[in-house]
């Protein structure tokens, strides 16, 4: 039988990601659909073809065709809306960042696992094939002792005045206690302090930011230390029009490079260039192929009774990484960062 999924929250992103990749999934079925507007919600599951729309999450949680929540709620509402679908014994996939709190994003995983439901994240960049290269080059040892790596994610239209809205955001996205005071560090630097955990297998102890405003910036530059001393640059920001959203790691016996690999679509080229492994890659443009691979993961993982290729420890050391540069960037110093145990 298929997964019985409901997304909570109807914006833009369920809209155009969410919903038709729960549609190109095999094995999935999208049943309802939260949003605080019944309208919008009817809406929304008319769109995609949900057999029902809520604006009462107690309703929605009691809907047994319902097996597993997308939340894509905002920042703030995520440890609400996964403390609620967990009791009610609902599998929760959250999007990032998972919360806008160390506390939140603990209670969320300790949660979870006190009920007996799976918590994944959706880190989609891990599922584009580029990255999974990249983190096996690493884990084999083909790049050599690996000191540096560069990830970049920026986004923007050209002539866009820095006093309007970024890029067309609106409601809590510029709403700094909902988005748990970052932007582009919340909407697009989460990506990569990710990516740079997933490829290297390793934690991130330290951070250095720097941003151009705070809260709410444009530009954010930062410098993460990993448990082994390797150190990462990524930057991103939502004023760059002609960005190239690259990732590239840096060996003593080669390098890997990922051309606009870093972005929701599956795209991008690669070349590895080692003493060991010389080789190209390229993929065309698939605007779902990261979600949907993402999805049947987590669907695999109820199956077979595994984790999911991104957990709810990945969301709550990511989240700790967010709150250690929004600090950085507030106080102009760097941040040591201290893992919470998962009780």
């Amino acid at each position: 039988m298929a997964l019985g999924w409901a997304i909570i929250g109807a914006g833009m992103h369920p809209h155009l990601k969410l919903a038709p990749a729960i549609g190109l999934t095999p094995d999935a079925e999208l049943i309802a659909v939260l949003s605080r507007d019944q309208g919008r919600a009817d809406a929304f599951a008319e769109t995609h073809g949900a057999k029902a729309g809520y604006s009462k999450m107690d309703d929605l949680l009691a809907d047994s065709r319902i097996d597993a929540v997308f939340v894509a709620s905002p920042n703030s509402a995520h440890v609400g809306h996964t403390v609620q679908a967990a009791k009610a014994g609902k599998h929760v996939l959250s999007e990032k960042p998972m919360a806008t709190s160390v506390d939140d994003a603990l209670a969320m995983v300790q949660t979870c696992k006190a009920n007996g439901v799976k918590l994944g994240l959706g880190f989609e960049l891990r599922f584009h094939p580029a990255h999974l290269l990249a983190k096996d080059l690493v884990s084999l040892g083909k790049l050599g002792r690996i000191r540096l790596l560069q990830g970049h994610w920026g986004r923007g239209e050209r002539g866009e005045p820095e006093h309007l809205p970024r890029s067309g955001l609106r409601g809590w996205w510029e709403d700094p206690e909902a988005m748990g005071g970052g932007s582009v560090i919340m909407g697009l630097g989460v990506h990569v302090f990710d990516l740079v955990r997933f490829v290297m297998g390793q934690e991130i102890t330290e951070v250095t930011a720097m941003t151009d405003t705070q809260p709410l910036e444009h530009i954010a530059s930062m410098s993460l230390r990993l448990d082994d001393g390797t150190i990462a640059n990524v930057s991103c920001g939502r004023m760059l029009p002609d960005t190239l959203n690259n990732f590239t790691v840096y060996g003593t016996d080669g390098r890997f490079t990922g051309t606009a690999t870093v972005w929701e679509a599956r795209m991008g080229d690669v070349e590895v260039v080692s003493e060991t492994v010389n080789q190209t890659e390229s993929w065309d443009y698939d605007y779902l192929a990261n979600f949907v691979a993402e999805l049947t993961d987590f669907q695999a993982a109820l199956k077979e009774d595994r984790e999911p290729a991104a957990t709810g420890i990945d969301g709550l050391r990511s989240t700790e990484v967010n709150s250690a540069v929004i600090q950085s960037a507030k106080t102009g110093r760097a941040v040591k960062i201290e893992h919470r145990a998962v009780k």
